[in-house]
């Protein structure tokens, strides 16, 4: 018995080297493999295949070896762009890159196109080069402005060179842009001189400055932290690391400080925007995964107890917490005249549910919104009405990932979408109101859709897509929701697809990537109520930081008067007070 056991041993220590060992193959033997293959009964077809195999093989073992490959050039290379457009996922067929051909090596004349001139060659050249990345001086609009008298002159002076005319303002000066590298947040160490008297010893200390305010950390301390936190997706660790290299310490746990303070301060004005989103005429909803410490593990069940101590508002996240086990954050973009008001919730509820809790503040007298989401249930809100529109982009996005294996059948309606999302460019490029709109579409894409629906159905009535299959699931997918998915041929202002929405979310998603989750549930909730803030900002073309601060220094009036302080108008309200401190000095 021994000696067998000590025969077996050595066998499996030798069927864990053969496992574990690396087959190197150089170009030379590989080329021998190939000879050798091709000496027996392999046709031609067979070796250049196995060819094939082996120099893609040899191609991608020294792209792994080279240091500067990255993942991502790997995966595109294995599998291709990731770019949905028709022109990427469709190969153009030989007649249309024909067609291309001949038109481009037409002449001007052949064509009936005149040749362009030289400043005709130059405007069609700046039409089409974007994103150079040069910005002209009116570009920076938060830019502090220095005006620079000149040295000598003043305007009405004579004219130094021809001594006969007299100098005047010009309606555009000159102008140089310089750009400093600083600190996010700045900090200033005022040092008060003391005086002390020998005899009485009574302490004399000089004053403040005067604007020096009595808190440590401004208004404009908060809105860059928040900034960076929920608008660039910055974790207060990296922003405590980056401060203390540069010399202005500056911990995380302040930092969480000094934005829940602020939060409390600017609520109202995120109430308002709740309400006002809430009488949108289109309504864009979605969500995505988020993690929250306080729902996970151990923490749960003393989150829930907490909770249900605190109000009322956590008794039903408690609820719904012993319930569900997801987490989301929720996205919802209402457009109303024009302008658009991003919201996030964060918690259990899915989308459907945060915008019942947002339509429950819409007027009474208004009718019901255009929703528009993907075909989740989750999404729909169950207690009150809406005119549901779903998603045509992801429709789409069933035939992009199948367009591989059936090119032709996903070619046809993937060149029937692109017709009806160009006839809605134009319509935007026109700015057409919404029933203008509405019968553009109805004449030029009521037409296309028709015949789409009729070549789907006839995929399978006439038996020539396996409903089963990839491009029968499809298929089956617009036939399902067909008239949700058609509603801008019927019902005036109706989008085609969710995508505000989806790069909505995307913000939330940066923040996820970067800080991985939240605490507890009030963190989350500080989060949704800067990013609202902070993108509606963008959508509205207005600067978050100013916006943040602003609030931060008129809290009082803002709690007042929560209307007037919008992203969109706050500027406005404060026009008055601009003027009256104008005139002062």
């Amino acid at each position: 018995m021994k000696m067998r056991k000590r025969k077996r041993r050595p066998k499996q220590k030798q069927t864990r080297k053969k496992k574990q060992k690396i087959i190197q193959l150089d170009t030379g033997e590989l080329e021998g493999i190939l000879q050798r293959a091709e000496a027996d009964s392999l046709d031609e077809e067979d070796c250049v295949k196995i060819k094939a195999v082996f120099e893609s093989y040899a191609y991608l073992t020294g792209l792994v070896e080279d240091k500067r490959t990255t993942i991502a050039r790997l995966r595109k290379l294995l599998f291709g762009s990731s770019s949905e457009k028709t022109r990427d996922v469709i190969e153009p067929k030989q007649d249309d890159v024909d067609a291309s051909a001949d038109t481009s090596a037409a002449t001007p004349q052949e064509t009936g196109n005149p040749t362009p001139s030289g400043d005709q060659e130059k405007e069609q050249d700046a039409s089409k080069r974007k994103g150079h990345g040069r910005n002209g001086a009116d570009a920076y609009q938060g830019a502090e402005k220095v005006r620079v008298p000149h040295e000598s002159l003043q305007s009405g002076d004579s004219c130094p060179e021809c001594k006969e005319g007299i100098v005047y303002d010009q309606a555009r000066p000159g102008v140089l842009v310089r750009m400093v590298g600083q600190a996010p947040i700045q900090a200033t160490v005022y040092e008060l001189e003391k005086l002390r008297c020998n005899l009485c010893g009574k302490v004399f200390a000089a004053r403040a400055p005067e604007g020096v305010g009595a808190e440590k950390y401004d208004a404009t301390s908060a809105s860059m932290i928040a900034l960076l936190k929920y608008g660039s997706g910055l974790p207060f660790n990296r922003l405590e690391g980056l401060q203390g290299n540069l010399g202005i310490p500056l911990p995380a746990s302040t930092q969480w400080d000094i934005v829940r303070d602020s939060a409390k301060m600017i609520r109202p004005v995120y109430d308002e925007l709740i309400r006002q989103a809430a009488q949108g005429e289109v309504l864009h909803n979605d969500d995505t995964t988020i993690k929250i410490l306080e729902f996970m593990g151990k923490r749960a069940k003393q989150a829930a107890l907490a909770d249900v101590a605190a109000n009322a508002e956590a008794n039903l996240e408690a609820a719904n917490s012993s319930e569900r086990r997801g987490m989301f954050t929720s996205g919802i973009v209402s457009t109303s005249k024009g302008r658009r008001i991003v919201l996030f919730f964060t918690g259990r509820r899915h989308a459907g549910e945060n915008l019942t809790k947002v339509l429950a503040q819409r007027a009474k007298d208004l009718g019901p919104p255009i929703q528009m989401c993907d075909a989740l249930s989750r999404n729909v809100p169950k207690e009150l009405k809406t005119i549901l529109a779903n998603c045509l982009a992801h429709g789409r996005r069933s035939f992009v990932d199948v367009a591989d294996r059936f090119p032709d059948e996903c070619g046809y309606v993937l060149k029937a979408l692109a017709e009806v999302y160009r006839n809605d460019a134009t319509a935007r490029s026109k700015k057409l109101s919404a029933e203008e709109r509405l019968q553009y579409h109805q004449a030029e894409s009521g037409p296309i859709m028709e015949e789409l629906q009729v070549w789907l159905t006839r995929q399978f009535e006439d038996r020539l897509v396996e409903p089963n299959s990839a491009l029968g699931e499809a298929i089956s997918y617009l036939l399902k929701y067909w008239e949700k998915l058609t509603l801008f041929l019927r019902q005036p202002g109706a989008p085609l697809d969710n995508n505000v929405c989806e790069r909505a979310l995307k913000k939330a998603i940066l923040h996820r990537k970067n800080s991985l989750f939240y605490k507890t549930l009030n963190g989350a909730h500080v989060g949704d109520l800067f990013m609202s803030l902070i993108h509606t900002c963008q959508f509205c073309g207005a600067n978050p930081l100013d916006y943040l601060t602003e609030l931060q220094r008129h809290a009082e009036e803002m709690s007042q008067a929560r209307e007037a302080w919008m992203p969109w108008n706050y500027r406005e309200t404060l026009r008055p007070a601009d003027t009256s401190r104008d005139a002062a000095r």
